[in-house]
């Protein structure tokens, strides 16, 4: 993409520091185009016409990039912010530095990479074709990244050990990424995103899915299962009677036995 002004002057270099003055650049950086060369006036009263050059830069994504964070940052009060553009395969980093800059980063780096987003729209607005920009204060993302790796592996590990799957904070697809390649580092893990937008997270589990937990009845004989156990712990105790004791084993009732004297007594009054 060229960015051009054309300005008028006395002189071919005031005109050409006009035209730069318009590009917001210094006169080391812009090259240059003379339209027209100066004429002076006929006897010092007739004609004579100003020089005009056309002053031009050739801005690339990156640029374009780091020219909308300056005017986003100037409007935030930070007009001493330095710009540094580091050069990579397929974009390009952007490295903010000054004082009290801190604050950029927000919570979990969201400021940051809301600037990102806006400053990759601008840079990818240049040329259309893909244009990845990654922004940094502080050396922040190095840092982040070694967070989620960490944080990656361990949870990796544990899902190997308990059977269970683990789901982590949303995250946007930068991080997403590093946690994927962290989790692959150890054996019998696997990762997958889930969700949509804002709450796509990853979930980390065993490669063989999710294991059933067994419970150790050992102690408590049928604990967890609702039994009876003689430390209280669980189910229903045997029933007691109203004294708080154990009921007596019923006695089978004893045999009737006729008195023979009554007997006999009845058979006389029958008679």
């Amino acid at each position: 993409m060229v960015k051009e002004a054309i300005a008028t002057g006395a002189t071919v270099e005031e005109a050409y520091a006009n035209a730069c003055a318009q590009l917001g650049v210094d006169t080391t950086v812009a090259e240059f185009e003379i339209l027209e060369l100066p004429e002076k006036k006929r006897f010092g009263l007739f004609g004579g016409s100003p020089a005009k050059v056309r002053a031009f830069i050739r801005e690339t994504p990156a640029d374009a990039a780091a020219a909308y964070l300056r005017s986003i940052l100037g409007g935030m009060g930070l007009t001493d912010v330095q710009v540094e553009i580091h050069e990579v395969e397929a974009g390009a980093e952007l490295v903010l530095t000054g004082e009290d800059i801190g604050f950029i980063i927000g919570h979990r780096g969201e400021t940051l990479d809301a600037l990102q987003y806006l400053a990759s729209l601008v840079a990818n607005h240049v040329d259309e074709s893909y244009y990845r920009i990654t922004l940094d204060v502080g050396n922040y993302r190095e840092k982040r990244k070694e967070t989620l790796e960490n944080l990656g592996k361990k949870m990796a590990a544990r899902a190997v050990k308990t059977g269970r799957n683990a789901s982590l904070e949303p995250m946007n697809p930068y991080e997403r990424r590093i946690i994927h390649t962290a989790v692959q580092t150890v054996e019998g893990a696997k990762s997958w995103s889930e969700g949509e937008d804002l709450a796509r997270h990853v979930v980390i589990g065993p490669e063989g899915g999710e294991r059933i937990v067994k419970r150790d009845n050992r102690r408590g004989g049928n604990r967890g299962r609702g039994g009876y156990n003689r430390d209280n712990r669980g189910g229903r105790s045997p029933r007691r009677d109203n004294r708080g004791s154990r009921p007596a084993p019923a006695q089978p009732a004893a045999p009737r036995v006729l008195d023979d004297v009554s007997t006999q007594y009845g058979r006389i009054e029958k008679k």
